[in-house]
């Protein structure tokens, strides 16, 4: 309904005693009023105005008989009409207004809009001008958070290009290296003669077997040179030549499956402890369970079946949800996952998703679970690892001693853990514990990976520096500096023998792996190089022991697998795949190997002496 304020009220009736020659009453009313700080436009206001009004008053009950039938609808029709219009238009115009206004309004709603058009002076009007203000500003706000979370998407895509990058650059120069030393040699080769060269080759040949036998024989010297000196003055380590040993040993293709489904390269392999079911992670956002049983002959005609592991919703194309890391639980009911995406998720045995583990702000790169398997310990770009409480699904504890990424985990009991990093460092942590229990410095590049050996008492380190390390809790130093590699050393592994094993009876080994395209074994106990392993051309990204500790899988960018016997430190068996071969993993039986190829596929060999 339409009112008329005060001001407008003593306005008019000044104007109608000025009008009407009562001066003085008029100069009271304005003096009183204030009529002169008005902001009323007296050029709208025609002549007699008040009595006009009063006269509208009065048409106002034929208006309300004739404008509308309803009572309701007459509020509502003078709503579109401003006092000025009372005043200044007679009837016939008022309707007409109210008319095309109502018709407008009518077009809106058939276009699907719904706009209130209520005019009711200039207080109106600054209200619709603020409400539209905000909405503008909320716009606005809504528009700079989607901006912001862009932002944060290229931030975290382009720090994974970044590492990404780095990881080939890395490569790169590794086997460009590789090329200009084989250059080199094949240089000095062309130099010498054709005889000369074949003694020389047969007496490389003989060498290392002379030298081997006489290894036990001057160990306990050896250990005491290198508890003095902190250097392997030992005998040369055993060099074990391709040709001989690849050629005899090849694995037939009727021993090999073929594993084919992943769409971009296999980055990680697990065999279930309990059963037949071989997990894989690619670059392709999926995981696969894969049920290879009997024998490979039997897997031609009918292909080993599959689950996929889907890591993305919509797009296949999403390369920030790259798995980079699994691992099922000891009983071999659950596996876990890491992602690119900063996610771990658990899945069933049979693919179904049980949860999703949300709070890393970067790339996981290593998952473990403890022996209990109650909790699951992640490792992430972010710096930080996070222990989750498989039961809940929720973070039980963040820790955040790294100052950049961290590379690698390992548990050393059910409630304890190692980490590695980036920064050189390694900690040793507690669950329930808000600072680590133990830091251990010496490392001086990233420390790629660690690992407690089967006891929980010695920790194995190895770096960009060249050098793999051995830590105990009883000091803060390292207790061994192993130092015979030449280049970047990717990993180690510890045989599954000795103390606190199924193989009490056998010595304990180290095994690390380099950029250097060998292999080293290692007597932790005497603190001396047992055999260097030298089949490989091109870096070495993965080992294994076998179950029993008699054997060691290893796979390098050279796109082969090498089995050697630990023992003599030969090639045994040899397979050559079509890619370069970022893990190697043994079942529990040890009868099956598998491999996974950066052309996108996994190979499982039959493994049988």
């Amino acid at each position: 309904m339409i009112s008329i304020t005060s001001a407008e009220l003593n306005y008019l009736i000044f104007r109608y005693l000025n009008e009407s020659g009562f001066t003085h009453s008029a100069f009271a009313l304005g003096y009183e009023a204030g009529i002169n700080k008005s902001t009323i436009d007296a050029n709208l206001v025609p002549p007699g105005a008040l009595v006009t009004f009063i006269q509208k008053g009065i048409q106002y009950l034929e208006l309300e008989a004739n404008l509308s039938t309803d009572d309701l609808d007459t509020d509502e029709d003078f709503q579109f009409l401003h006092p000025l219009d009372l005043i200044t238009k007679d009837v016939v115009e008022l309707r007409k207004i109210i008319k095309d206004k109502k018709e407008n309004i009518q077009k809106d709603k058939g276009k699907g809009k719904e706009k209130e058009i209520i005019v009711n002076g200039r207080e109106h009007d600054r209200a619709v001008a603020m409400e539209k203000d905000k909405e503008l500003a909320r716009e606005k706000e809504n528009e700079r958070q989607q901006r912001e979370k862009e932002k944060e998407r290229d931030r975290e895509r382009i720090e994974k290009e970044k590492e990404r990058e780095r990881d080939r650059e890395r490569i790169e120069k590794e086997k460009e290296r590789e090329r200009i030393e084989k250059e080199k040699e094949r240089d000095r080769e062309r130099a010498e003669k054709e005889k000369e060269k074949e003694k020389e080759k047969g007496k490389e040949k003989e060498k290392p077997f002379e030298d081997t036998s006489d290894a036990n024989n001057i160990g306990d010297e050896i250990n005491g040179r290198f508890e003095e000196n902190g250097t392997n003055t030992g005998p040369e380590p055993m060099d074990i030549c391709p040709s001989l040993a690849s050629l005899p040993c090849e694995i037939p293709d009727s021993d090999v499956t073929v594993l084919e489904g992943h769409t971009s390269e296999v980055f990680a392999c697990a065999w279930n402890p309990t059963g037949s079911l071989l997990a894989s992670g690619s670059g392709d956002s999926t995981a696969r369970i894969w049920t290879v049983e009997g024998p490979s002959s039997s897997n031609i005609e009918n292909e080993p079946s599959n689950v996929v592991l889907r890591h993305f919703k919509g797009r296949t194309n999403e390369k920030s949800k790259d798995v980079t890391t699994l691992d099922w639980n000891v009983d071999g009911t659950l596996l876990a996952t890491g992602s690119y995406d900063g996610q771990a998720r658990i899945w069933s045995r049979t693919g179904d998703l049980i949860s999703t583990l949300n709070k890393h702000k970067g790339p996981i790169f290593s998952l473990k679970w403890n022996k209990k398997g109650d909790f699951l310990l992640s490792g992430s770009v972010d710096k930080t690892a996070i222990v989750w409480d498989v039961k809940t699904g929720e973070w039980r504890q963040q820790f955040e001693f790294h100052t950049a990424p961290a590379l690698d985990v390992d548990w050393r009991n059910n409630t304890s853990f190692a980490t590695c990093s980036t920064d050189s460092m390694i900690y040793v942590c507690k669950v329930g514990e808000n600072r680590p229990i133990k830091s251990f410095q010496g490392h001086q590049g990233e420390v790629n990976a660690i690992k407690w050996d089967p006891t929980g008492s010695l920790l194995a380190s190895c770096s960009d520096d060249s050098t793999a390390k051995i830590w105990t809790m009883k000091q803060d130093t390292c207790l061994l500096d192993l130092r015979e590699h030449s280049k970047e050393i990717y990993t180690v592994r510890w045989s599954p023998t000795g103390p606190g094993t199924n193989n009490p009876n056998q010595q304990l080994v180290l095994a690390s792996a380099s950029f250097d395209s060998t292999i080293k074994l290692w007597d932790v106990e005497a603190g001396r190089l047992l055999q260097s392993l030298d089949g490989h051309r091109d870096p070495v990204y993965s080992v294994a022991f076998s179950p029993n500790g008699e054997y060691l899988a290893s796979g390098s960018l050279d796109k082969c697998m090498h089995v050697w016997s630990v023992k003599e430190a030969k090639i045994v068996k040899t397979f050559s795949g079509n890619g370069g071969i970022f893990e190697v993993c043994w079942n529990k039986e040890g009868d099956k190997i598998a491999a996974c190829f950066a052309n996108n596929v996994v190979c499982v060999l039959d493994f049988r002496m």
